[in-house]
């Protein structure tokens, strides 16, 4: 119950949108003894490739702090180390990496009778590694795309873990880093970029963007559309706010007509990969398009009626109208 927008908001997020501190506290404490163990792997399990420690880097929303409740997955990139390997980017066949003879282990992991790395190889192995560490007795892992999956019955979230290799710099200068595309071979990404983009434009808005995404993230969610995948939608957040002059306000409802509307006009249109590296990353279907953004536009219009029930002091008005936005979770009046 609540008796103002502010303080409906305020409720909203803080019982069904961000994340409690202290299951954070928990996850990351989890999380940084996972990948103590994985580290340790080579020396443990037999013929495990080499841990390139330096570049092992967590990635996703929870690392970029716009994950929404519930917390369900944590993703970690492994990164190991390439013993001389090198790799070619072929134009229709995905990225493959060439190891040489004297890389034991990565040989271990190639095409029978090649020197080519099977990413699907490499994630299995780390599978069957995290079978052998005692603490995760009868936790379930598995293979999910380019990803070792591992998820404990003590925790509610799993884990994501991506073998990944670090280039060195290219001709012009960029490094990235390799994983797994989900069919043997390799594709580039460079998950930090994202972050400090994030990072970047949230700082520009003193701090108020990301319980913008966080909240959009929630409506997203909602059985009342089709949902588009929580990336495109933080990119095209995070794109809105990169060009706008004047900064985001700490109060959500004065962010969300606007933002509402941005997903309205743009959500049928192609987003182009803020990296540079996978191109457009809105794989929705025409029809899914289209659903979303009329659902955008009707929840932009509630959105607007409830900003002037407000600025009418009618409070029990607007919460009601945000209400039919975010579903039964947003308190009522009262």
């Amino acid at each position: 119950m609540a008796t103002t927008v502010i303080e409906a908001f305020n409720k909203f997020l803080a019982d069904h949108v961000n994340l409690r501190d202290d299951e954070t506290k928990i996850a990351r404490a989890s999380r940084d003894w996972l990948v103590g163990q994985i580290c340790n792997f080579p020396s443990k399990v037999d013929h495990f490739p080499q841990v390139y420690t330096e570049k092992n880097i967590f990635f996703g929303s929870f690392a970029r702090n716009t994950k929404k409740r519930p917390l369900d997955d944590i993703d970690i990139m492994i990164c190991l180390n390439a013993q001389g390997s090198t790799y070619f980017e072929g134009l229709l066949s995905g990225i493959s990496i060439s190891v040489p003879e004297q890389s034991t282990q990565l040989r271990r992991l190639c095409n029978d009778g090649t020197d080519t790395l099977n990413s699907i190889k490499v994630v299995n192995k780390i599978v069957s590694a995290l079978n052998n560490v005692p603490q995760y007795a009868g936790a379930d892992t598995k293979r999910n795309q380019e990803a070792a999956v591992l998820s404990l019955t003590s925790y509610d979230w799993s884990y994501d873990i991506v073998p990944c290799f670090f280039t060195s710099p290219d001709t012009y200068g960029n490094s990235f880093y390799l994983i797994p595309d989900g069919s043997g071979s390799w594709k580039k990404t460079n998950p930090i970029l994202d972050q400090n983009r994030t990072q970047a434009i949230n700082t520009n808005h003193n701090g108020n963007v990301l319980n913008v995404i966080r909240s959009m993230k929630y409506w997203n969610k909602r059985p009342t559309m089709p949902s588009m995948s929580s990336y495109l939608l933080e990119v095209m957040i995070l794109n809105y706010y990169s060009t706008r002059s004047d900064a985001a306000s700490e109060f959500v409802d004065l962010e969300l007509p606007k933002i509402f509307e941005y997903i309205w006009l743009n959500v049928t249109n192609d987003v182009t990969d803020p990296k540079g590296m996978q191109g457009n990353i809105n794989h929705l279907t025409q029809v899914e398009r289209d659903k979303i953004s009329t659902r955008a536009w009707v929840d932009k219009n509630k959105a607007i009626e409830a900003r002037q029930f407000e600025s009418d002091k009618d409070h029990r008005s607007s919460i009601k109208k945000w209400g039919e936005i975010f579903g039964s979770n947003f308190p009522d009046y009262g």
